[in-house]
């Protein structure tokens, strides 16, 4: 790998990163609760990070996805008919937003739980 391509990878680490940082703080104005972000980069072919919070209610789960998509287009949503788990991906960014019930039910926390965390600055 050249150096040029490797400073861009960096680069690219570093905005992805980012952007998982930035949308556990939009959540965190939200009103989203228990948020974390899980690194999964080497851990899986699916994508670099996992941003898991628990809303308070459908309608808040909503609220909280159509904040993110208003910063950021996503790839993909799926989930906001019942609002238990909306799922929105913005492909090296997954944010799971669930209530309490569905995360405990399916314990993506549990499942992730040995990558690493990513701490974010929340207000």
């Amino acid at each position: 790998m050249s150096k040029r391509s490797s400073e861009t990878a960096r680069t690219k680490v570093l905005q992805t990163e980012e952007l998982a940082k930035c949308l556990a703080r939009l959540i965190d104005e939200k009103k989203g609760q228990d948020i974390i972000i899980f690194d999964l980069k080497g851990l899986s072919p699916i994508t670099d990070y996992f941003v898991i919070c628990t809303g308070l209610s459908e309608i808040h789960n909503r609220t909280i996805a159509e904040s993110l998509i208003e910063y950021e287009k996503p790839a993909h949503t799926e989930g906001f008919e019942s609002g238990n788990w909306v799922l929105i991906d913005f492909i090296d960014v997954i944010v799971h937003v669930f209530s309490d019930e569905t995360r405990q039910f399916y314990g993506l926390g549990r499942l992730w739980g040995d990558a690493p965390q990513v701490a974010y600055d929340s207000d």
